[in-house]
């Protein structure tokens, strides 16, 4: 008789091309908690890694088609752009707010029981800002579709080595390494933290059985 696979076993990262993803992924493949690591990107990924599967979509409006190939005992979703970057705030809605949707949606088909995304500090769908507020309805609409145990993390400032350059966040990233000693007690959750350690915690939040939803920056540093 096969063996059935563990998808229990088995991790989900949306975005492993980016910052976070990239983490997330080598973190994932390091930990024993974890058999087989599906990393869904648009770009090409070449890995020797034994336990990383590369998916690869160009239409996230189709995902649904790959369901098969996406089942796992937690979804990881790394997806995320800037307005710059996307060329308008339509395009800039369709990467950062549509997409995660419809991941929610895929696992809420396939009864993933556990789904970590990542949102952003003052994430609000009140808000004035745009950003904010698409962040904010992110969550709102994900809370909507998906009912398995589901977290938001959202980091302040990322630290990390990007492929993209960004002289503006180059110059945050150099005064808070400089200045984040200043950032304690309430301004503690402005600090700026690195990508492994918000890709650490994401899965150690995994595999909580209750909580919080929502895990702000400073609550991401004390959890690693």
């Amino acid at each position: 008789m096969i063996p059935q696979p563990d998808f229990n076993k088995c991790a989900v990262v949306f975005g492993a091309t980016g910052l976070v993803g990239k983490e997330l992924v080598t973190e994932l493949s390091a930990s024993n908690d974890f058999e087989k690591i599906i990393a869904v990107t648009r770009k090409k990924l070449t890995s020797s890694d034994p336990k990383l599967e590369h998916v690869q979509i160009d239409d996230f409006s189709k995902l649904m088609d790959l369901k098969e190939k996406l089942k796992g005992g937690v979804f990881f979703c790394c997806i995320g752009t800037t307005i710059k970057t996307a060329g308008s705030q339509e395009a800039f809605t369709r990467v950062d707010l549509e997409i995660p949707l419809k991941i929610a949606q895929l696992a809420e088909t396939l009864s993933v029981p556990a789904m970590v995304l990542i949102s952003s500090m003052g994430a609000n769908s009140s808000s004035s800002n745009f950003y904010l507020r698409t962040k904010g309805e992110m969550e709102k609409k994900v809370r909507e579709v998906y009912s398995g145990k589901l977290r938001f993390v959202r980091p302040s400032l990322l630290m990390g080595k990007r492929e993209e350059f960004r002289s503006g966040e180059r110059i945050a990233v150099g005064f808070m390494k400089a200045f984040g000693w200043l950032f304690a007690g309430p301004l503690k959750k402005y600090k700026g933290i690195y990508a492994r350690d918000v890709a650490r915690a994401m899965i150690k939040i995994s595999h909580f059985k209750s909580g919080k939803m929502v895990y702000e920056s400073n609550e991401l540093q004390e959890l690693i």
